[in-house]
Parts: C-alpha cells; structure tokens; sequence
C-alpha cells in the first residue's frame, strides 16, 4: 500500500514527532534547520500535521515558545523508539535506518550494521532533558572495567553516537573528571537533579581539537599504498580527520586501528596513524583496561 503523503512531508510530519516526544519543545526552527524550508512553510507543517494527521498531540506553550506535547501525545507516524530519536541526531544517511517502512526503490542495495544496543527510552529522556537543561543526573552505572553497578551522580553535556554504540559524555563527580557513559548500561530511571555547576565549558579534552593523520601502512609497497590513498581520497598521501581529543580513540576504532596491536600483515592493516606521537596522550592506557577519560 503506497503513502497517502509526499515522502519530504512525511520526513517532515516524522521530525515533528520525533523532537516533540523526545525534547519536549518542538519549534518552526527545527524544520526550517533541517530541511532548508521557510519558516512559513514550517508553520504551515505543524498546522497540517496537527489539523490532519494528530489533532490534540501538539499544545503551544507560550512560556516555552513553542510546541509541547499533550498529555494525550501519541505518535501517529513514528514507533517511539529510541533509535529513532538517536538516528536522527547522527544523521544517518540510511534513511531506512529511521523510515523502514518506506521503500526507497534502491533493491540492489544491502546495508551491513551491527545490533543496535538495548538502550530503554525511559532511561534516554531522562539523560537527554539533564542535557538540554543543564541539570545533574543520578544514575546506576555498569562499568565495565569493575563489572560492579555504583551510583554516580553525573552532568551530562552531550550524545556521542559511534559506529557500535551510544554514549553520553560528563562530568562524574565520584571520579571528579569528566567521563564517557555507555546508555546501554545504565540502569532503573535516571533522577534528574539540580543545575549542573560542571559543564561542556569546563571540559578540556571536549573543547580541546586535534588532527588525526591516517596513512597507508609503510610497509605496502608503492603500487600497493597508491591504492589504498586512492579508496580514502588522501590527499599527499594522508587523510586528516579533525576531532575533540576526547573522541580520537573512537574515530581510531572507527577505522578499525589499533596503535597498541598491528596486525601482523600490511595486506590486512591497510592503514596506521601517521602522527601518532602527538594524539598518544589521548589514547588508551598500554594495557588496554581503561580508557582516557572514558568510563566505558
């Protein structure tokens, strides 16, 4: 059965859902941001979405400026999952990643993605609203270098989507630093607190940028490296990636590089760092156990 709507109105009615549940406050800015439209047009969307496709799920609240959901709120268009929420927020450019139900005619094409992780909306709101309001957070945490479950109490600043997992990254004030937690291990609902007194600003390796070289492995011969400069568009043979230092090992991990442990063939390694010296201080420990300002 084909969609009653146009798929950009759609994708639209869809973001509309997704920021209302999972932020709270939705506003024309969020359209006319994520898809280039007029703030007329994005006025219009929520008109027609509320008028058509979810009368009463939308309430203006003049002290928020803005949209908030009602108490009846359901999503018409949307599951309510947190995927949908965190795939938005990564952009992905697999559409079918968030919109599965819609087929985009592409039947020549297979996508390759690990299990998304267990992560329970009641425990994600919690976390995103802490960030959004710049409050601290009670939390049950796994870590997995203890296997124990603590308390910590933490003021979260940011969503750090990877390749193969979710984290959100802040200062935990049992560690008195600022530290990356895995959603997927945090337990019961967060309790949300007071205002944050420690927050984006103050963390140094967030602010903090840096310049990953990545390089054909040198032991390839010339031949082989220019292959490899080719598939990752190096240009001089070197790709820069540039990155918060608290996020270098998961750009690492990203491609698949590990300083600590070479692969015994160039033919499998294919690439290494080419300035590791300057980034070491961020990387983990030699051991391998615990991570540079990471609790994962």
């Amino acid at each position: 059965m084909g969609w009653p709507l146009r798929w950009d109105l759609l994708f639209r009615y869809r973001l509309i859902e997704i920021i209302a549940k999972w932020e709270g406050r939705l506003t024309t800015t969020h359209l006319t941001k994520g898809f280039g439209i007029s703030r007329q047009q994005a006025s219009k969307d929520i008109n027609s979405y509320l008028a058509g496709i979810a009368p009463g799920n939308l309430v203006y609240d003049k002290h928020a400026k803005g949209y908030v959901p009602s108490s009846t709120f359901q999503p018409e268009l949307t599951v309510g999952t947190s995927d949908e929420y965190l795939h938005l927020l990564a952009r992905s450019s697999d559409i079918s990643a968030s919109f599965e139900e819609i087929d985009m005619g592409f039947r020549s094409t297979v996508s390759i993605k690990p299990t998304n992780r267990n992560i329970d909306p009641e425990i994600l709101k919690p976390i995103v609203q802490a960030i959004r309001e710049k409050k601290r957070v009670d939390i049950n945490y796994t870590s997995l270098s203890s296997g124990e479950m603590s308390e910590r109490i933490v003021s979260p600043h940011s969503l750090v989507c990877t390749p193969i997992r979710w984290h959100f990254r802040g200062y935990c004030e049992k560690a008195r630093d600022y530290r990356d937690f895995v959603l997927s291990r945090v337990h019961g609902i967060p309790d949300i607190n007071d205002k944050a007194s420690f927050t984006e600003s103050s963390d140094q390796a967030w602010r903090q940028r840096n310049s990953i070289e990545i390089i054909a492995d040198r032991r390839l011969t010339t031949k082989q490296k220019s292959v490899i400069e080719k598939d990752y568009g190096m240009i001089k043979g070197k790709l820069i990636i540039d990155t918060r230092s608290a996020l270098i090992k998961y750009v690492l991990d990203a491609y698949n590089i590990n300083p600590e442990l070479k692969n015994d063939s160039p033919l499998s390694q294919q690439i290494e760092v080419g300035n590791l010296e300057e980034i070491a201080g961020w990387l983990p420990v030699p051991t391998g156990t615990v991570l540079v300002n990471s609790d994962s």
